[in-house]
């Protein structure tokens, strides 16, 4: 009798005791990865670390061997400083304008070219896509001297048109694809009823589509924003006027020939980079919802 109750006990308790093996392997798992990615972050929080600690420091201080971490005294003035040597107010203005009108561009054009590759059927549109998406294959330095020969035959150079108007004319393949791919989530029956109701394509656009897909949209303006704020060898090749200047070549002017000014660049580049990480931190949950989620809501 003895026997078969500890039989029956070890029937019971096996599964209980396999659940709980799995819970504790699943749990040192996780604590594995964690540590993984608490280790990642730490390297790739270090420029940025490194970047504010030489932003407070001196030009001597900086490159001091062993290097110091604690800025001794703090330089708060390289900010101020290095705001006010160089007219940023003007970059900054200057970056705005090429922004309004970029992200604009592309939010208006690869909307619109998307919606027809994914919801509309015409001749030879699988086939147009397929060339569109074969231009990501293209490295920009094979465009680069045909494109700005074209400009100047325009006399757009040293003008904020090559700058903006590429973005009225789709904005990228990349941006094409990922919009094309988030509408083809949404359920067809949606158009169906719009167009029963009397709704032209345009209006399906405006009125169903767009409203479904406002995280990928986001993620599309956050991409663009972030690229022509960062963009500088565009500016670098196009103009030519100090006056016209963008925040992104308004730092090179801190770096000489021969010196450069190491305080009053980092403290400029910290100043550049903050609004960029503002915006990431509040927009991030769209981010990821414009990259993982599907079209279909409720």
């Amino acid at each position: 009798m003895n026997g078969e109750s500890n039989v029956s006990l070890n029937k019971k308790t096996s599964p209980q005791m396999i659940k709980v093996r799995r819970k504790k392997k699943i749990s040192i798992w996780r604590i594995l990865v964690y540590i993984l990615l608490i280790a990642g972050s730490i390297i790739m929080m270090f420029p940025f670390a490194w970047l504010i600690r030489s932003s407070l420091m001196g030009t001597a201080q900086i490159f001091t061997f062993p290097p110091e971490w604690v800025p001794r005294p703090f330089v708060w003035s390289n900010y101020s400083e290095s705001l006010t040597i160089v007219p940023f107010h003007k970059y900054f203005l200057n970056t705005m304008t090429i922004e309004l009108f970029a992200v604009s561009g592309v939010l208006i054009s690869s909307t619109v070219s998307a919606y027809s590759f994914a919801r509309l059927r015409w001749p030879g549109r699988d086939i147009i896509f397929a060339c569109v998406l074969s231009t990501m294959m293209l490295p920009y330095a094979v465009t680069l001297i045909p494109v700005f020969m074209g400009w100047k035959a325009l006399g757009a150079v040293n003008t904020f048109l090559p700058l903006t108007v590429p973005a009225w004319f789709g904005g990228g393949a990349f941006n094409i694809f990922l919009l094309r791919q988030f509408f083809r989530t949404i359920p067809r029956e949606l158009d169906e009823a719009a167009y029963m109701d009397g709704a032209s394509p345009l209006k399906v656009l405006i009125t169903v589509i767009i409203p479904l897909s406002k995280p990928a949209i986001i993620v599309v303006a956050l991409f663009t924003f972030i690229g022509a704020w960062n963009d500088f060898l565009g500016p670098l090749i196009y103009l030519n006027d100090d006056s016209k200047f963008t925040l992104a070549l308004g730092l090179a002017s801190f770096k000489g020939m021969y010196n450069a000014q190491w305080g009053y660049l980092m403290a400029a580049s910290a100043t550049i980079v903050a609004p960029i990480i503002v915006l990431f931190f509040f927009m991030q949950r769209y981010f990821i919802e414009g990259i993982a989620l599907t079209g279909t809501k409720g």
